[in-house]
């Protein structure tokens, strides 16, 4: 075999795959296949570095309708409906484009929901950019923002929640996640399966261009300087054709026309001809010369790899062709017959007249290598367990400190982001974005939603074990505290190169704590993406490994839901769970004193269990007021967002069991604030100690400031709109600066 000029090299295959599809064919391939095999076997679809590990995750329970291997997973919530989600990554495209990146990141997580018959009803976005004192993270942070919110408010999906951190380890490659929830009623659930030998094939919506061409290969390697070369190649949305597919693609399914449906995502019709081939053991033949182009000239190779966006694939119910396009041409949309199942298990392609691919669907789905790669525990890691902690100095001025943790723009208000989003769109958000997780209310019933996105990069950093299993507990924790039982979750998993026994590591270690966490606290992983490669080709460095992960929680009664700020004056203040202990991994210790500290935080799964059933029992029976989940700067942040969240004050006291930097701003976790009336209050403290729950009353919401004082001494006392002020405006002085 020749190597020199090997075109599967430019491919991103190496010479053992090149071998390996020789022998699955048993000839070479033709350039047609060898750019189909270099899609499907990246791994953005192929999994083949992270498939053994992904295992380890749960996937099943009593409630769980679709799982894993489909466009999203489905949960039941009653009542004859389900909810289905997922959570997907366009990190790459945003580091190029930003604007067209992240707004085609929508376009894309939003077909997957559609295709499993649901009505998109809400996105969530997590976000991680570099420090906002660059230039360049200034312009990625704006661009990805804008494209999301135009997206999202042409298509009248409404962005309710999400996250954004701020850490140099994102510079240049930021991390752009995007989740999407669906409702629908269940027999209404589609499959992406091509079922029915002699059915057609159609492809529907946008016309096919050169856009997005091995948008899968280029999700599968480094970014370098040569990456800017590939802007023109990032796909281009247009979120008005979008909003038409939605509303045709789910007439469709209401009127029950489709044995299959299926978004053209990554690898564009090859992935998914041979995806819904494949699920329904089934083969296909198609006719390039019957799709649909917006450009000329395209070569088969070309067609076949696109990525254009705003296409779906469908299998009309034998006979009711004429009424699939009777629907499509109501919305405006073009459609066109582009092949037909075979019973023989190929993916057949012709293109005047030549056949330029013949490749078994089970070569590109099922042979796809499965790759172990080396792993090891970084340098960085041994070195931090073999260092001394130096003593760590007290502050002078805590006002100050605190100052700065409101205006650090991690944890400042993100209204500038917000705002942008139309969160109101489809009049079902009843708890917005801002603080904890959104709730939505499931018209036509009492339930209510409770979304949310939680993780932290530094957390993983410094433990990947720990770090995995606390953005799931947290993400438990934010939506019981708004009172929704937890009921599977989907995540965006963001590391480095696999092939860096380190970065491996960190992979495997924070799958395997996520999947801990997930058995602890009974939540399955019904869906999800990872996305390798997050790093700089130039330098080699590798953003901080981040798990995402995304929850959706039910609430049966959505009257009864918890809020996440004071409701009244003169009500008690309470935390629930372990004092602070730690300053490890917290944003107190990097932002004032520029270390990260030995660890992440520790985290104890069954408490964080026994802590989910006390929040949703208490807010049941009405004993809440708010619930506040203590999370990035500690109790004493969290004080003053419940503070702010109401425009009242409150006065505590703390137990000077530790210092007061280590009481104020340390990040254990397992810890809500909670406030409640005054004659609830035996029964609060009677619902902990029936859990072994550690529950400290604190003091009172009031006045027009928050008091904090330990062991009888003021340590902290600022006002209200001092805090406003500082929360308020700490990202845009940041932008502006």
């Amino acid at each position: 075999m020749a190597t020199q000029g090997a075109p599967w090299r430019e491919m991103a295959l190496s010479d053992e795959e090149y071998e390996r599809i020789c022998q699955l064919l048993g000839r070479e391939p033709t350039y047609v296949e060898l750019g189909m095999f270099a899609v499907m076997w990246s791994e953005h679809c192929g999994y083949k570095n992270s498939r053994p590990v992904l295992r380890q995750f749960p996937t099943r329970a009593p409630w769980v309708l679709q799982g894993p291997g489909e466009n999203a997973g489905v949960v039941d919530i009653g009542d004859g409906l389900a909810v289905a989600f997922k959570m997907e990554s366009h990190n790459h495209p945003s580091a190029v484009e930003p604007f067209q990146g992240a707004a085609t990141g929508v376009g894309g997580i939003v077909r997957d929901i559609f295709a499993m018959g649901a009505r998109p009803i809400a996105l969530l976005d997590s976000l991680r950019f570099g420090e906002l004192a660059s230039p360049r993270n200034r312009y990625l942070f704006s661009g990805v923002v804008a494209g999301i919110a135009w997206y999202g408010n042409c298509i009248g999906v409404p962005t309710v929640g999400g996250e954004v951190y701020f850490d140099e380890s994102y510079s240049g490659n930021p991390l752009v996640n995007v989740m999407c929830v669906g409702l629908l009623p269940r027999e209404h659930l589609q499959r992406g399966a091509a079922a029915g030998p002699g059915n057609a094939v159609m492809l529907v919506g946008a016309r096919t261009g050169r856009d997005g061409i091995h948008g899968a290969t280029f999700a599968s390697e480094e970014l370098s300087e040569a990456s800017e070369q590939r802007r023109p190649s990032v796909q281009v949305g247009d979120p008005f054709k979008e909003k038409l597919l939605i509303e045709a693609c789910l007439e469709l399914v209401q009127r029950d026309l489709l044995v299959g449906i299926q978004d053209l995502g990554a690898a564009g019709i090859t992935g998914a001809t041979s995806e819904t081939a494949g699920r329904a053991g089934t083969g296909m033949e198609l006719d390039l010369d019957r799709v649909l182009l917006r450009e000329t000239g395209m070569t088969p190779y070309e067609i076949m790899i696109s990525e254009s966006q705003e296409r779906m694939l469908v299998v009309p119910r034998p006979g009711r062709e004429a009424e699939v396009r009777a629907v499509l041409e109501k919305w405006g949309l073009e459609a066109s017959v582009i092949g037909r199942v075979t019973n023989d298990g190929i993916l057949r392609v012709r293109h005047r007249g030549e056949t330029v691919a013949e490749v078994p669907v089970s070569a590109l789905i099922d042979e796809c290598p499965v790759y172990y790669p080396p792993s090891r525990v970084p340098d960085y890691l041994v070195e931090l367990w073999e260092r001394e902690a130096g003593p760590v100095p007290e502050p002078r001025d805590y006002r100050e400190v605190f100052a700065r943790l409101l205006s650090r723009p991690t944890i400042a208000s993100k209204q500038w982001v917000y705002r942008q989003y139309d969160h109101m769109v489809q009049i079902n958000t009843v708890v917005p974005p801002g603080l904890g997780a959104a709730v939505l209310r499931v018209k036509g019933t009492c339930k209510g939603l409770a979304l949310t996105t939680d993780g932290n990069g530094r957390y993983c950093y410094l433990d990947p074990y720990r770090g995995g299993a606390i953005a799931v507990a947290e993400a438990a924790r934010n939506a019981a505290c708004v009172g929704a039982r937890p009921l599977a979750i989907t995540d965006c998993l963001n590391f480095g190169n696999p092939q860096k026994p380190e970065v491996f590591w960190q992979f495997t270690q924070a799958v395997t704590g996520m999947a801990e966490a997930c058995r602890i606290l009974g939540i399955p992983v019904v869906s999800g993406n990872v996305s390798f490669y997050n790093e700089s080709k130039a330098d080699g460095t590798a953003v901080y490994p981040t798990p995402v992960v995304g929850l959706v929680g039910l609430l049966e009664d959505v009257e009864r839901r918890v809020v996440p700020g004071w409701r009244m004056e003169g009500e008690v203040v309470a935390l629930v769970g372990p004092p602070a202990g730690e300053l490890n991994a917290s944003e107190y210790l990097w932002v004032c004193h520029r270390r990260l500290g030995l660890s992440a935080p520790q985290v104890d799964l069954e408490l964080e269990s026994r802590l989910v059933r006390f929040l949703l029992e208490a807010a049941a029976s009405g004993l809440l007021s708010s619930a506040h989940d203590c999370s990035e700067g500690g109790l004493a942040v969290t004080l003053a967002e419940c503070c702010l969240a109401a425009g009242l004050g409150a006065a505590v006291d703390l137990a000077p069991d530790d210092r007061p930097d280590v009481l104020l701003f340390g990040e254990s976790q397992g810890r809500v604030v909670i406030s409640f009336p005054e004659e609830k209050r035996q029964r609060v403290e009677e619902l902990a100690a029936s859990l072994n729950l550690p529950l400290a009353v604190l003091g009172r919401t009031g006045g027009a400031g928050l008091e904090v004082r330990i062991g009888g001494r003021t340590c902290l006392g600022v006002s209200v709109d001092e805090m406003e002020r500082w929360w308020r405006g700490g990202l845009v002085r940041a932008l502006t600066a």
